[in-house]
């Protein structure tokens, strides 16, 4: 007999073959998330908004559906979550920043559509950083969100929501998105299969230079399950791909006679902690091992590439910012507040120059990658900090000295999954990022479907049964759509 937290953190592919065979309902997993977070929610602090009378009367609809052989498509019934900044029809988008006046969407995104036209069961919002520029669930609206691994510890961001429902056992689907390494930041600190896709395999509707979103969950079948969903199409994207018949279920492959490129050095930012580097070793051992063709890859970034980048970003956030009335601006993260100051009143001449940086990153990553079907690589130089602190490094100069490994593959619009691959001594989770070349995300999903079926006993993720308490006794910001707690 399953327990309610078997039943929460059963794989989407397995749950939808019970489904299918009658085994069980999608009522019964409904219940059983529903308790999941009811009883971890006061921690992990996931949610913004939370619609479980609704997300029930999805799961009932599902059942009858089942019931009478005719599920909507591949993921019916399966609790989702979607990111904050993913838009739903009348939730409010505060983008994760108490400064801001909240957009509330009259029409629902593109992945919102897809997951309702194929039977998903929407949760609610979860929640995300000011604007998403941090790397952690640092919140000045939302507060701090909490590893369940260690309430001590960071979630990573900016999907920092997304990671603590996927790894808190929230049910087995959820909507990230990345354009600096967001989704993988927190697949490396958590111990989740997640994947940045090709930049427009996954239609949004407010595309930018780098912006990707996708799913991070506890299996890679799980996530290639999803991309079957929300890589369908969708016009108002005019950024996507076109059209493509892509096989997404469960991947499976072998790695003899690839060429396997090894990248430990990012060229820029802060450099690796040994544990970090030991363990994506081990992991381009296993590859070797099984006759893959694997060699070094030298650094292709530098620091000025980062710092423009960077910049790039800062002017943005501060256009943002200065939009704001005075009140408003003193109530966004004060960490922010200093970073996109950095980028005040920047001249177009160096604003254009970051942009042709940006280029340049794009045609580095491609040709020093190009070479090889996968490319091995740390996600982050260091593995999970404390949950309190905003970044991973402290000091303005030091803003984005984590993403050396990950920014690249969303400027040359690359898909990177990450699996985890290691533990630090104090049991803190390491992912490998494993990046393919532009478009062959089922190439990736492959490799990292084999390498979690391969990797060593002590690599695979042991996940908490239940979460830690709050070292600081904080409450969440979770609301229903009326502004109370569920």
């Amino acid at each position: 007999m399953l327990t309610e937290q078997g039943l929460a953190t059963m794989p989407a592919v397995e749950m939808v073959a019970r489904f299918a065979d009658r085994t069980l309902s999608p009522v019964q997993v409904h219940e059983a998330v529903q308790s999941v977070i009811e009883a971890r929610e006061s921690v992990l602090n996931a949610f913004w908004v939370r619609d479980p009378d609704e997300s029930r009367k999805a799961a009932q609809a599902s059942e009858a559906r089942w019931a009478a052989g005719e599920p909507l498509g591949p993921i019916d019934g399966v609790p989702v979550t979607l990111k904050e900044n993913v838009a739903r029809r009348g939730v409010p988008m505060p983008a994760g920043n108490a400064g801001t006046d909240p957009v509330v969407p009259e029409a629902d995104a593109p992945i919102t559509a897809r997951v309702l036209e194929s039977g998903g069961v929407i949760l609610g919002s979860t929640v995300m950083p000011d604007w998403g520029m941090l790397s952690s669930g640092v919140s000045s609206r939302h507060g701090i969100s909490r590893s369940p691994w260690n309430a001590a510890w960071t979630t990573g961001g900016s999907s920092s929501g997304a990671g603590a429902a996927a790894a808190g056992g929230y049910g087995p689907l959820h909507v990230g998105t990345d354009i600096g390494g967001s989704i993988r930041l927190p697949g490396t600190w958590l111990g989740l299969a997640t994947l940045k896709p090709s930049h427009g395999r996954i239609p949004l509707d407010a595309p930018y230079l780098g912006r990707a979103a996708g799913p991070l969950t506890r299996t890679v079948a799980d996530a290639a399950l999803f991309m079957g969903v929300l890589s369908r199409p969708d016009s108002r994207d005019w950024t996507s791909l076109p059209p493509q018949d892509i096989d997404w279920s469960a991947p499976a492959g072998e790695v003899r006679g690839l060429q396997v490129g090894v990248h430990l050095d990012a060229g820029c930012g802060e450099p690796c902690d040994a544990e970090i580097l030991a363990a994506v070793n081990r992991a381009a051992t296993v590859f070797e091992a099984a006759g893959a063709i694997v060699e070094p890859v030298e650094p292709f970034m530098s620091q000025d590439l980062l710092d423009d980048l960077d910049l790039f970003w800062r002017v943005r956030s501060w256009n943002d910012f200065r939009a704001l009335t005075p009140e408003a601006g003193l109530r966004v993260h004060p960490h922010i507040i200093r970073w996109c100051q950095g980028g005040a009143d920047v001249p177009g001449t160096k604003v254009l120059q970051c942009y042709q940086q940006i280029t340049r990153i794009q045609a580095r990553t491609v040709a020093a990658t190009e070479p090889y079907d996968l490319v091995l690589s740390p996600v982050a130089p260091v593995a999970a900090f404390s949950a309190e602190q905003p970044m991973p490094f402290t000091g303005d100069a030091k803003t984005m000295a984590h993403i050396g490994f990950t920014a690249p593959y969303n400027m040359s619009g690359q898909p990177a999954a990450t699996v985890n691959c290691g533990f630090t001594a104090d049991r803190r989770p390491i992912g490998v990022q494993i990046a393919g070349r532009r478009f062959d995300d089922i190439g990736v999903l492959r490799a990292a479907a084999w390498y979690e079926r391969n990797r060593p006993a002590e690599a695979v993720p042991h996940w908490p049964d239940s979460a830690p308490g709050a070292p600081t006794g904080e409450k969440p910001t979770c609301t229903t759509l009326e502004g109370k707690k569920p």
